[in-house]
């Protein structure tokens, strides 16, 4: 390694993006296009920085393993930050692999750090426990401490154990701190300031209350029965039921959760479920059969009965009874949540991470959009998605969770 390539890499390390192009921005070999690429990375310069790191991979020889590793981790990176997820996962991990192989442990490190951020990207936070789980910190430097105390503050923060959130952003801070490096200080500033901004609201007879994380934590553990718009459930202090896979039979529960301790005649449930303002028999005989499978679903929680005019929920023990809803309404919460983040998003990506089908969000987007609340860049294939974050709001709760996979 020559002198300037040293150098380069040390002003990279200390966050000098400038001072490392005065070294290597004139070059054109491998190594040298490998720190310009890094540098624009840090810059804001994503589609520059992986042109310039394959390059550097190509460039580098069949003996070069090490080398050609390194540049995966960081066109790896450069993707997760453009939401390219296109990327196979298994070229990253073989990478870290081979540079842990090598003794090069900081970048294996930093390879799976990688690999957890795009699991929490894509919702599946199973994988992102066992991610944290296997992570080694064995002389890490602060800053590997700092994102893998920011990665467990999410997971427990999307999980609503806020008080397992705080004591991993105390850890974050303290790193962060050590390490110096004022963007990933204020990553976690940030953090902290959604934890006292509200999450969701709750609806309960005919009134709106906005609460913060820590409030619906309360709320799940309180034993009220909490009908979830944001997950699409039922809950108490006991268990859950989900019913995201049941829409009609969500629907229906909003609907007379909405009402306690009223009823909901008949007409207005047909009308609001099935979306037509002329009910037949047909509406009505179907009305009576998906009105029995939500009873059956409901049962460990709350009784479903008959009343002059329509139906009535009784929850057991004479228990409250709220509904817990987004920040906003509508059936584009997850990606309200997703795009919030202030980063352009393609169609492909915002539909691998919800697990929607892209067509669906096509549709979603295209709603969005005629509303005003999210605005597309680019044209065909280098169309991305981009809105504001809500305002007054944190979007944790409104992220996917998805079920683990690679």
């Amino acid at each position: 390694m020559d002198s300037l390539i040293a150098a380069a890499g040390r002003a990279l390390t200390a966050g000098d993006v400038l001072g490392a192009l005065k070294h290597v921005g004139w070059r054109e070999d491998p190594a040298a296009l490998a720190l310009r690429g890094i540098a624009m990375a840090q810059l804001g310069d994503y589609p520059r920085a992986r042109e310039l790191l394959k390059r550097a991979a190509r460039g580098f020889g069949p003996r070069e393993r090490l080398a050609r590793a390194r540049c995966v981790v960081a066109e790896a990176e450069v993707a997760l930050a453009l939401r390219d997820f296109a990327p196979a996962p298994q070229r990253l991990e073989d990478a870290a692999q081979a540079l842990a192989a090598r003794g090069d442990r900081a970048n294996a490190r930093h390879a799976q750090l990688i690999a957890l951020r795009r699991h929490l990207l894509l919702g599946r936070l199973d994988a992102a426990r066992a991610a944290v789980d296997a992570l080694d910190l064995t002389d890490a430097p602060a800053a590997h401490h700092a994102l893998a105390a920011l990665a467990a503050t999410e997971i427990a923060l999307r999980s609503l154990r806020t008080h397992d959130a705080r004591l991993a952003l105390q850890r974050a801070w303290a790193a962060a701190t050590r390490a110096g490096i004022p963007a990933l200080s204020a990553e976690i500033a940030q953090v902290q300031a959604s934890l006292q901004r509200p999450a969701a609201r709750i609806l309960h007879a005919g009134h709106e209350q906005p609460v913060t994380l820590d409030e619906v934590e309360a709320l799940l553990a309180s034993g009220t029965l909490v009908v979830d718009a944001l997950r699409h459930a039922v809950r108490d202090a006991h268990g859950a039921t989900s019913l995201a896979r049941r829409p009609v039979l969500f629907a229906l529960l909003r609907a007379l959760a909405a009402a306690w301790p009223g009823d909901v005649d008949r007409s207005t449930l047909i009308a609001r479920v099935f979306r037509t303002r002329h009910p037949d028999e047909t509406h009505r005989a179907r009305l009576r059969v998906e009105i029995g499978r939500l009873r059956r679903l409901l049962a460990p929680f709350a009784d479903l009965t008959a009343s002059t005019h329509g139906f009535q929920l009784s929850p057991h023990g004479a228990r409250n009874v709220v509904v817990l809803a987004p920040p906003v309404d509508g059936e584009q919460g997850a990606l309200h949540g997703l795009l919030a983040d202030g980063m352009a998003w393609s169609t492909s990506a915002l539909a691998l991470a919800t697990g929607d089908s892209q067509r669906s969000v096509q549709r979603a987007l295209a709603d969005m959009e005629a509303a005003g609340q999210v605005r597309a860049i680019g044209r065909a294939r280098a169309r991305r998605w981009v809105a504001q974050p809500l305002t007054g709001f944190t979007t944790i709760l409104l992220l996917p969770a998805l079920p683990s996979s690679a």
